[in-house]
């Protein structure tokens, strides 16, 4: 799934001797197979930090100190309790090849062991009921069939059933019972008792070779169809990494564009990139200018324009427009591989919603075999007949094996958060998914997470009826590289002016500008810059009313007479209002945090929709307020973008950065918005709930199907004689097709959140 990957030294940036690892493991069928390679790993493995080994992706994710360890001794350790690891490649991009590789050849066995299975049962089982019902004629009682249903039965037993055998061999050599030891003995019980009265017949009247055969291949059966689901689960990380052509076309010079591998560019050069054309790199447009679909990384379905400057992300599809792109990321380094490294990471991780299954299926097994035991002596005290005894202690053996439990959750955790991919929120494990789901309280950072980040002229006030005044300030500002300046001269030009730089410009720090414009002087700054002479009285109201609504207020004059004042301000994202509202439409109560004045942080919050907000807030004192809402009984959530939130979004329950913020925020984070906009937060919020909802339905019907079942193959309802005979006495293959049926349903219920969309997920979440 992954190569190995040095962690950074927190101090110094070196890389330290912590390892990662990502090992597809083959052999695995439920939870306890889960537990033995855990146990491998940490017990025959020195230096081993972490190993969280997932049955639905079929891997291992191992955090090892490289000085004790290596990725070898990790595959030996594996090998050593019966299971095989697969040594990944060392191309990062490549990730999941590999473990891809590994599951098309065990559906590949799957369906090979099914249909030699089917080939040989169909005829063994329709024989069987024929001669039971008396369909067939006398013939169908003499010795040599019950001889021909030990030669079709044979075959099913310790070829297609030989998996089991071996499942159930390295469960026993490793300590443990799991899931292949209840069909290995369930099976085998049968096929063995059947056997004794062929060899022996005064043992019996009746062979079984049938149920025994059936049980085999209808698990079988379920076995490969859950593999083909299960191969489904992993689809949006394939998707992902689909993205990204295989080669460009690489510009030099005058010369013609020619067609090279991605991977053998290097940061510095530049590809052309054709309209309808995957972009093959992260890079920088140089040339030319067109709107790129970013759907696959953010969600969002409107395509955004690019102009030379404007940051493009390898996978993303160039639209209409002709780019010329210089390479600054490629393979490993793009942002679609940090993507697919952290769904993978996610994916391979543990929910503590888990532990209780994990739990569960360390007694399972043993108690279901004592189970079984106690109901065949019961049945046989109560009524002397030790074959209908036997098949009761099958169907209870083979109905019970706890797939399911092993599939609840990771399975959901998988599908949760490839979709969670394609909508641009990234959750950092499986523990976050749960965090979230919890959340009543979410804090906003204000500045490029309520704001675009970037100041705007909201309001010019003229003074006088000098038409031109705002074209000569604006004229003034061109002369200025700084921030406030370039949001003057963008106002004014959308306000219909059209001004030219000045003849001589003037930075007094802290202050203004003063300009030589047209003849005239003309001076912008800060109020108190103005005085003396003093403001007049219709200036003095004007500063007083636009500072009272938050913006930054500065005054202009020309040749020594004031003219207007301007309100500059940083402005909420066009879709904030919507997207506080959704989340309070959640039940949520949501805050506005900012380090601006009181003024301006009301301001903003009054236009979003947002009722509570605290001002002032220096970054030590947003973790701060963080632990004392935490100390007050609230589950908080931390949305911010920037150097400062990083210490809140790492206190915080769920720390939620925006993609386009700065990488230590990101780094602190929980879950991550790829695209930056603010209505991502109520989408990842919804998702988590959908995610945690198919858990906690799967472990439901988990828990639900062995309580109903077990009794049920135990004959708890054999007394009841209005009931069908096939609820009174369990056939031990009807226990071999409902255990197939339930783990199945599993995986399907969890690939119901391929299709989970925002927008479908509208209504309160339960």
């Amino acid at each position: 799934m992954a190569t190995a990957q040095p962690s950074p030294s927190p101090a110094t940036g070196a890389a330290s001797p912590t390892q990662r690892i990502d090992l597809p493991i083959i052999g695995m069928t439920c939870a306890n197979c889960v537990a033995a390679v855990e146990r491998a790993l940490y017990k025959r493995v020195p230096g081993v930090r972490s190993a969280l080994v997932n049955l639905a992706t079929e891997t291992a994710t191992v955090e090892y100190d490289s000085a004790l360890a290596t990725p070898q001794s990790l595959v030996d350790a594996v090998a050593g309790a019966g299971y095989r690891a697969v040594l990944p490649p060392p191309a990062v991009v490549a990730a999941g090849s590999t473990g891809a590789a590994g599951r098309a050849a065990d559906l590949r066995r799957e369906r090979r062991a099914f249909a030699i299975g089917l080939a040989l049962t169909i005829p063994l089982a329709l024989l069987s009921m024929a001669r039971d019902l008396g369909a067939v004629g006398p013939w169908a009682h003499a010795a040599w069939v019950d001889w021909l249903f030990w030669a079709l039965a044979t075959p099913v037993q310790f070829y297609v059933g030989a998996g089991f055998y071996l499942g159930a061999w390295r469960g026993l050599r490793n300590r443990s019972a799991n899931m292949d030891l209840l069909i290995a003995l369930g099976s085998s019980t049968a096929y063995f008792y059947s056997l004794a009265v062929l060899l022996a017949p005064g043992l019996g009247a009746h062979v079984y070779f049938e149920t025994a055969a059936l049980i085999v291949t209808l698990i079988r059966l379920g076995k490969w169809l859950e593999a083909r689901a299960r191969g489904q689960t992993s689809a949006a990380i394939r998707a992902l990494l689909d993205l990204t052509p295989d080669t460009a076309l690489l510009v030099e010079g005058d010369a013609q564009p020619r067609q090279v591998p991605v991977a053998a560019l290097v940061a510095g050069q530049q590809v052309l990139v054709r309209p309808g054309a995957r972009i093959p790199v992260d890079g920088v447009v140089r040339q030319g200018s067109s709107a790129v679909d970013e759907s696959a990384f953010t969600g969002e379905p409107l395509p955004v324009d690019k102009q030379p400057g404007a940051r493009v992300l390898g996978g993303t599809l160039n639209q209409h427009g002709l780019l010329r792109v210089e390479v600054t990321g490629v393979g490993a380094a793009t942002a679609l591989a940090q993507i697919v490294r952290l769904v993978q990471q996610a994916q391979g991780s543990r929910a503590p919603i888990q532990r209780l299954a994990d739990r569960a299926a360390a007694v399972f097994v043993p108690t279901v075999i004592a189970l079984a035991l106690l109901t065949g002596a019961i049945w046989w005290l109560v009524d002397g007949d030790a074959v209908s005894a036997l098949l009761r202690v099958v169907a209870v053996l083979v109905v019970a094996c706890p797939c399911a439990l092993g599939l609840a959750t990771p399975t959901a955790v998988v599908v949760g958060t490839g979709r969670g991919a394609q909508l641009g929120v990234l959750f950092r494990n499986a523990e976050a998914i749960e965090r979230l789901a919890r959340v009543d309280r979410v804090l906003l950072d204000k500045t490029g997470t309520i704001t675009s980040g970037r100041p705007v002229l909201t309001e010019w006030v003229p003074f006088a009826g000098d038409p031109s005044a705002l074209w000569l300030v604006a004229c003034a500002e061109m002369g200025s590289e700084h921030p406030l300046a370039r949001a003057i001269v963008a106002g004014a030009i959308a306000r219909g002016a059209a001004p030219t730089p000045p003849a001589q410009v003037t930075a007094v720090t802290g202050a203004g500008i003063e300009a030589l414009v047209a003849g005239h002087s003309v001076r912008v700054g800060r109020p108190d810059w103005f005085e003396p002479p003093p403001i007049t009285p219709i200036a003095a109201a004007a500063v007083e009313r636009l500072a009272a609504s938050g913006a930054t207020v500065l005054l202009a004059g020309v040749d020594g007479q004031l003219v207007g004042g301007l309100a500059i301000a940083d402005q909420p994202r066009p879709e904030s209002a919507a997207a506080v509202a959704h989340l309070r439409d959640r039940g949520l109560e949501v805050a506005l945090v900012s380090g601006d004045s009181a003024p301006a942080v009301r301001a903003i919050a009054a236009q979003v929709g947002i009722a509570t907000t605290h001002a002032g807030v220096l970054p030590e004192h947003k973790a701060r307020l963080v632990a004392e809402l935490q100390q007050a009984g609230a589950r908080v959530a931390m949305v911010g973008d920037g150097v400062n939130d990083a210490p809140a979004l790492a206190q915080a329950d769920v720390g939620i950065a925006i993609g386009s913020g700065t990488d230590v925020a990101i780094e602190a984070a929980d879950v991550t918005l790829v695209g930056g906009q603010l209505a991502a937060v109520g989408r990842a919020i919804d998702l988590s709930h959908a995610t945690m909802r198919a858990i906690r339905q799967n472990l439901f019907w988990a828990f639900f199907y062995n309580a109903l079942l077990i009794p049920l193959a135990a004959g708890a309802l054999a007394p009841w004689s209005a009931l069908p005979s096939f609820l009174r006495t369990l056939h031990p293959a009807l226990a071999a097709a409902a255990m197939a049926f339930s783990s199945i349903s599993v995986v399907l219920n969890s690939l119901r959140l391929r299709r989970w969309s925002a927008v479908c997920h509208s209504q309160e979440i339960s």
